[in-house]
């Protein structure tokens, strides 16, 4: 990038360590376009040799190098020239997350901005990271310091991972850690890609680590006694099994942000256009293979006919155009992300056809690449497998109610608590009926304010 830009015949495809790109020595990443199941590029990710020796990079660099030193203000200025990077390349980007995900390639392009923008914003924070003070009442005054954890990794996944590099790397940056990524070995190229900006942005060798990887990668940082924050965005399973692993090593302070089985409630009230609108995109959106997806729908039982007419009538017609070239810039409707997801997708609707009504897709597409059309199951049984799991893929299931009491009863019978959609024009009842408990969605909390309280240690000092 800048006069190194990749394109197909020169990809990232090496780690990026101490600010120099350097060839993997562990399995192989096989990375392939899920529009048509063909080859884009194969090489070698991260050993575990080189996770140590990333980690007492990131360790020497946050504790001796010039990061160490770095004001605020410096720090922000880092971030703020790597957005503007981004930016600036976010055609390049774009592609690369398109042609690994399947994700179509307008909208991976109207994302970089937004990607960017995390950036800045986290910048802003850089120079405000605040603690308190306390008068000496007891004859000690006292200084409540919030200081930088260390070494944190974050491992990412492919549906968003521009976005989850943001999410996981600019507040630990602001605070004055050291980072280390792991993007999905599904969709690593975009990732990967920021390393040609991170030397430029002025971020000192070993301050930002990218360390592409399979499972195998994640498990190690999970476990490293010298990683003192590990932040993971997947499926519940995994983040169960990071959560031990931290656990069972140095006790790593984490955040998981985990799998949804989210709600969406639609009264008689709701203006019925737009509850349409934003009902399609929350099953459509990414083939529905998004954590805050809400692959549950509950509908007023008075206009449950009329609603239902509409919303069917256009996941239909998005079904009958898949199959368009995801990085067409003009296609709004990818593909699954491989033939694993693909397979596991069907799996589930064939299953949900034993016991439950389609009311809308359920057909198997057959013309090549891992497409799948948006499927509607209506009143499946409650111990339904495409009921109660999280799918990860454009299924959604419908039920009506009858009461606003019966639709919260519907919708808190989750193990999850990712999200959730309540579309009504009656702002009392907006701001009472939102999901509480977040059970099986993870731990901790991603953006604003709230994330930099997961990148700091909080240390009082007494003075006499």
């Amino acid at each position: 990038m800048c006069g190194k830009c990749p394109d197909i015949d020169n990809l990232p495809t090496h780690l990026y360590i101490d600010n120099e790109w350097q060839e993997g020595s562990g399995s192989v990443i096989d990375c392939k376009n899920p529009k048509d199941g063909s080859d884009i590029v194969k090489f070698k990710g991260a050993s575990e040799a080189d996770v140590d020796k990333a980690v007492d990079i990131s360790r020497k660099a946050f504790e001796t190098g010039p990061w160490a030193t770095f004001t605020g203000d410096q720090r922000g200025q880092c971030l703020n020239k790597f957005a503007q990077l981004l930016e600036d390349h976010a055609s390049e980007f774009a592609y690369l997350e398109s042609v690994c995900s399947g994700r179509p390639l307008g909208q991976c392009t109207y994302e970089v901005p937004l990607v960017a923008k995390a950036y800045r914003y986290y910048a802003g924070w850089a120079d405000k990271i605040r603690g308190d003070s306390y008068p000496p009442e007891d004859g000690f005054y006292k200084i409540v310091r919030q200081e930088p954890l260390g070494v944190c990794a974050g491992i990412t996944a492919w549906n968003g991972s521009l976005h989850f590099m943001a999410w996981k790397s600019a507040p630990a940056l602001a605070c004055g850690n050291t980072v280390i990524l792991k993007p999905s070995e599904k969709s690593p190229l975009g990732t990967l890609c920021a390393g040609y900006l991170i030397k430029e942005a002025g971020f000192p060798p070993g301050v930002f680590q990218i360390l592409p990887g399979n499972g195998e990668v994640g498990a190690i940082l999970s476990s490293h006694m010298k990683i003192d924050k590990i932040s993971f965005t997947g499926s519940t399973f995994t983040g169960r099994k990071i959560q031990d692993a931290a656990t069972k090593s140095n006790l790593k302070r984490v955040t998981l942000e985990l799998g949804g089985k989210s709600p969406a409630i639609v009264f008689d009230d709701a203006d019925m256009q737009k509850a349409v609108f934003w009902c399609t995109v929350g099953i459509a959106t990414n083939a529905g293979q998004v954590c805050a997806a809400t692959t549950r729908l509950f509908v007023q039982d008075t206009i449950a006919d009329e609603f239902l007419g509409k919303l069917t009538a256009g996941l239909e017609a998005i079904g009958k155009g898949i199959g368009a070239d995801p990085q067409n810039m003009a296609t709004t409707y990818g593909p699954l992300v491989d033939k694993i997801q693909y397979d596991k997708v069907r799996a589930y609707i064939e299953d949900g056809k034993k016991s439950t009504k389609v009311i809308a897709g359920g057909e198997e597409y057959t013309k090549g690449g891992y497409f799948c059309s948006p499927t509607v199951f209506m009143n499946p049984p409650d111990d339904a497998k495409i009921w109660r799991e999280e799918i990860f893929g454009p299924v959604l299931c419908v039920r009506t109610f009858k009461t606003e009491e019966e639709a919260l009863e519907l919708a808190n019978d989750t193990v999850y608590g990712l999200a959730g959609a309540v579309y009504t024009q009656d702002i009392n009842r907006a701001l009472r009926v939102p999901m509480g408990g977040f059970g099986s969605s993870g731990t901790g909390r991603e953006l604003g304010e709230y994330a930099l309280r997961h990148y700091t240690e909080t240390k009082t000092i007494w003075i006499k």
